[in-house]
């Protein structure tokens, strides 16, 4: 998902067992070596997609936004980036960020345990993103469980053209915005809408709110 998020070059601690690009939940014990597995990851992805471009870090800096040296220290796997930053970076690239994390591809049957699960975080920790799928290559469907912290605020940029979000909430109150449209849903309600315009979920309770999204491209990527 991308989105417009103030950026942030660096990621808080990670929660014990799991990767987490962003804030991790309050109270939660640091894990460097999940942050350090990720780093590498995703320093090794984003050299190769950017030489395979023919493109320099200084151009990849003008396009994407951020800079020459942040760039270059998530290369070499010195520095996390937040979800926010990643997502800079895999819209200037033009592929989606699953890509970015991708690490190799697994057999027919995958398991993906909770304890072991990549999850994404805006740079304040109030959104989280867990991949419900594994980052294999050409995947035209990715499924997401989405938290939102009472009162919080995510706002999307548009992603590449074709591309559409199917939003069910588990939990909760959100207000999903499309456009210039709004929309209010509760637990069980779902919506699905093009996600080549600028959207943005906000939780409207007092509680943390549940969604699980089914994001759909119109070709394959990765």
């Amino acid at each position: 998902m991308t989105e417009a998020l103030p950026l942030a070059g660096y990621a808080k601690p990670v929660r014990a067992g799991k990767i987490s690009l962003g804030a991790a939940a309050a109270g939660a014990p640091d894990d460097s070596g999940g942050s350090e597995e990720v780093g590498v990851i995703v320093g090794h992805n984003l050299r190769r997609l950017r030489t395979s471009r023919g493109l320099s870090l200084e151009r990849l800096a003008r396009a994407s936004g951020v800079s020459r040296a942040m760039l270059g220290q998530i290369e070499l796997g010195r520095s996390v980036p937040t979800i926010s930053l990643l997502w800079k970076v895999a819209r200037a690239l033009d592929v989606p960020v699953p890509t970015l994390l991708g690490d190799s591809g697994g057999g027919r049957t995958t398991v993906m345990r909770a304890s072991e699960a990549k999850v994404l975080g805006s740079a304040s920790g109030a959104f989280t993103s867990r991949a419900l799928f594994p980052f294999t290559p050409e995947r035209k469907v990715e499924f997401y469980e989405l938290r939102l912290a009472p009162r919080a605020v995510e706002r999307a940029e548009p992603h590449s053209p074709g591309t559409h979000e199917n939003l069910v909430v588990q939990a909760g109150t959100v207000e999903i915005t499309v456009g210039g449209e709004r929309h209010r849903l509760g637990a069980g309600d779902a919506i699905l809408f093009e996600a080549d315009r600028p959207h943005g979920y906000r939780n409207a309770g007092d509680g943390e709110a549940v969604l699980y999204l089914v994001m759909s491209y119109l070709v394959g990527v990765g």
